[in-house]
């Protein structure tokens, strides 16, 4: 072989490195799995992963996704992490079925590449306030002709949701994309198909795996951290970057069905302790459990007068118990801790509400404990009241040795053993009744 074709083949292989071609050794794409509703685990999961890839040498990192949303935050915060990745980052809503709705559309907005699985869909990204309504009717009142435009009276949510226009509209031209639609899905909580998306330039492809988008992706032109790159992502293989056990407790811990009862936990242990002093498992579990609820309350869309509410009612239903009324103190402990367990949490999220199931159940609970409270206190107030000699002339026992007439012996009386004197004689084992007491000497007769 001559020395011209050596050279010819070693340039065309030093440009094929040059380009970044996806046989160099050691290349491959991230894929990182976005699924359920978005919070303060999904962001931390995000931007872990997203430091790893780059750590480890990833060349694209795929961001699959399936969500119905979730909080402004995180949401925020995971936008924040891909834009300033040091990698592009392909959104990928999939598999078929997957969604990627509210703060979903958002995220699939920031992504260089956007692509959906047959069968998906996105938007509906109209932001919620903590109150669960819709910031919808926005904008300005309309005027009669000739007039100025009246402000609406709701200037909290016109800033809200102008906040919210302009950061996908920002998001939008960033990328290329339609970015009026983007308005019409957080204006009027538009929603698009994986096919309306794609005629409509929301999306870049319609693809059925991820293979297939590494391969449909190969060869564009994305804005990476401010530098225009070309994607070499044919034939990469896939690396997935899976959630660690600290996110899947976070997961967990900011359930806002777990952080509901863990408060619970953590209020009841307290009571528990403060009326048995010493006891500590209650206690320190209590604390424990308190802690830990407060911890994942900050971290979500808490209704603090919800919070005011559930601790008002505890506090009345405790109250019932240490001074008993005719119920009126329980029953409306078990109402303000009902209404402000469903005012907790915003339901306006999706996926950030406590289930009713479990709300229903404890206040089936208490209601139980309040009824069974009650009736106990209703047949002590009938009971007649007995202290002292008055008590012990109307006990009964038996004889633990045999006595002879007038003779003392041992006889046990409630539980007690004492000193008994009788004018009969009894065998051991006889019943007698307490009928006089002199001291610690009682006088008896047989029963």
């Amino acid at each position: 072989m001559s020395a011209g074709v050596l050279l010819a083949l070693a340039t065309v292989m030093a440009a094929g490195q040059a380009a970044g071609g996806p046989a160099r050794a050691g290349a491959f794409a991230a894929r990182i799995e976005l699924t359920g509703p978005i919070g303060p685990a999904s962001a931390e999961y995000v931007d872990n992963s997203l430091e790893r890839a780059n750590r480890d040498g990833a060349t694209v990192v795929v961001l699959q996704m399936d969500t119905p949303g979730g909080l402004s935050d995180s949401m925020r915060s995971i936008i924040a992490s891909i834009l300033a990745a040091h990698q592009p980052v392909l959104g990928y809503v999939a598999p078929s079925g997957a969604r990627a709705a509210s703060a979903g559309t958002y995220i699939l907005y920031a992504c260089q590449v956007a692509a959906m699985a047959p069968a998906t869909h996105l938007g509906a990204a109209t932001p919620v306030s903590l109150g669960g309504a819709s910031p919808l009717p926005i904008g300005n009142t309309p005027a009669p002709s000739g007039t100025a435009p009246t402000p609406s009276p709701d200037a909290e949510t016109n800033k809200v949701l102008n906040d919210a226009i302009a950061s996908i509209r920002s998001l939008a031209q960033l990328n290329g994309r339609n970015a009026d639609w983007a308005e019409q899905a957080v204006r009027g909580a538009a929603t698009l198909t994986a096919d309306e998306a794609l005629q409509k330039h929301v999306i870049d492809f319609v693809v059925g795996d991820t293979s297939t988008l590494l391969a449909r992706a190969d060869g564009r032109r994305v804005r990476v951290a401010g530098t225009d790159i070309t994607l070499h992502s044919a034939g990469l293989p896939i690396r997935d970057y899976a959630p660690n056990w600290r996110t899947h407790l976070l997961d967990l811990v900011t359930h806002p069905t777990i952080a509901y009862l863990l408060l619970l936990a953590g209020m009841y242990g307290l009571v528990i302790e403060a009326f048995h002093p010493g006891v500590l498992l209650p206690g320190v579990a209590g604390a424990i459990c308190l802690l830990v609820g407060l911890y994942a309350l900050q971290l979500l869309p808490v209704n603090y007068a919800g919070l005011a509410l559930m601790t008002l009612g505890i506090g009345l239903i405790v109250a019932e118990t240490l001074a008993p009324s005719v119920g009126a103190i329980g029953i409306g402990g078990v109402i303000a801790f009902v209404i402000g367990s469903i005012m907790l949490f915003n339901r306006g999220v999706p996926g950030y509400a406590v289930n009713l199931g479990v709300i229903g159940g404890i206040a089936f609970s208490a209601m139980a404990l309040l009824v069974l409270l009650l009736r106990l206190v209703r047949r002590s107030r009938r009971t007649r009241l007995f202290h002292g000699d008055t008590q012990m002339l109307l006990a009964t026992g038996e004889l633990m040795q045999a006595i002879g007439p007038d003779g003392e012996g041992w006889a046990l009386i409630g539980g007690e053993q004492w000193r008994v004197r009788c004018e009969s004689a009894l065998p051991a084992g006889a019943r007698v009744r307490v009928v006089g007491r002199d001291g610690l000497l009682l006088w008896v007769t047989p029963a």
